[in-house]
């Protein structure tokens, strides 16, 4: 207990003093955050202008879709907001000799890569996944009760953790080819394919997204469960299963990683 108390006092004194930082910069603060906004807007504009042409998507309607797109943001958001740090440790900082810092601290290292920063940039996406959900539960499409408000915040939370442990699994092989970031970029980019039912795509691709990369279960298969198109059991909670095996394999897989960093060389 006593070190979960240091480590919560420290996190608070880390995060205060990055807030500090970046609010020297106000400007570029509201733009950043302007520009998530935009950029979450115009995936909504296309998801309509589809809907324009096309009724219905393989049985799903505008609304159940607008809250798979609008679910599928708030997991991101939050993975974005707190641990969006582990990026630096796939693009630069294993090759340019940072992660340096972190070995020299007596504090773990897993925390001390999350800690160093926020990213105010995800409160656009937790903004428009908030109103989308509420414009969703408008539509009479929800069943709104405690079970359902509480196995929604077991959800995101679960879904969450599956966003930070792919993005740490991924960042960690920077620890042997130097820089990782590509191959993060490639694996984290598959959330697309999570904001729409996995029935419209191929076995591969379905198998992929599921199993393998389970962006599915950080949207669309939970978000079936609110709509009422899938049980609990078979959602949530396969998704909190895959939460907690993925992430503790991440994580162990980071810490044997940062055995083998040899710093920068010459």
């Amino acid at each position: 207990m006593k070190r979960i108390k240091r480590y919560l006092r420290l996190y608070r004194v880390l995060v205060s003093q990055f807030i500090k930082t970046i609010m020297q910069s106000k400007v570029d603060f509201f733009i950043g955050l302007l520009g998530f906004f935009m950029t979450q807007a115009a995936g909504i504009a296309f998801l309509y202008l589809v809907f324009e042409q096309i009724p219905d998507l393989h049985g799903w309607s505008f609304s159940q879709l607008l809250f798979i797109y609008g679910f599928a943001q708030i997991p991101r958001g939050i993975d974005h907001l707190f641990t969006d740090n582990i990026w630096l440790v796939a693009w630069w900082m294993v090759i340019d000799g940072d992660f340096d810092r972190y070995l020299l601290r007596p504090m773990n290292l897993f925390f001390q890569v999350i800690s160093e920063k926020l990213q105010p940039d995800a409160l656009g996406e937790l903004l428009v996944g908030t109103i989308l959900i509420c414009v969703s539960a408008s539509n009479g499409i929800l069943t709104i009760d405690a079970v359902h408000i509480l196995l929604f915040l077991v959800s995101v939370i679960a879904g969450a953790f599956i966003y930070t442990s792919i993005k740490l699994f991924f960042s960690t092989i920077a620890f042997w080819v130097k820089s990782s970031g590509p191959f993060l970029q490639v694996a984290y980019n598959m959330a697309e394919f999570a904001k729409y039912p996995t029935e419209i795509y191929g076995k591969a691709i379905r198998f992929l997204i599921t199993w393998v990369i389970p962006f599915g279960f950080v949207a669309y298969l939970p978000a079936g469960y609110f709509i009422g198109q899938h049980s609990a059991l078979s959602t949530i909670g396969v998704e909190c299963v895959i939460a907690v095996v993925f992430f503790v394999i991440a994580y162990r897989f980071f810490i044997y990683g940062s055995k083998c960093y040899e710093s920068a060389g010459n």
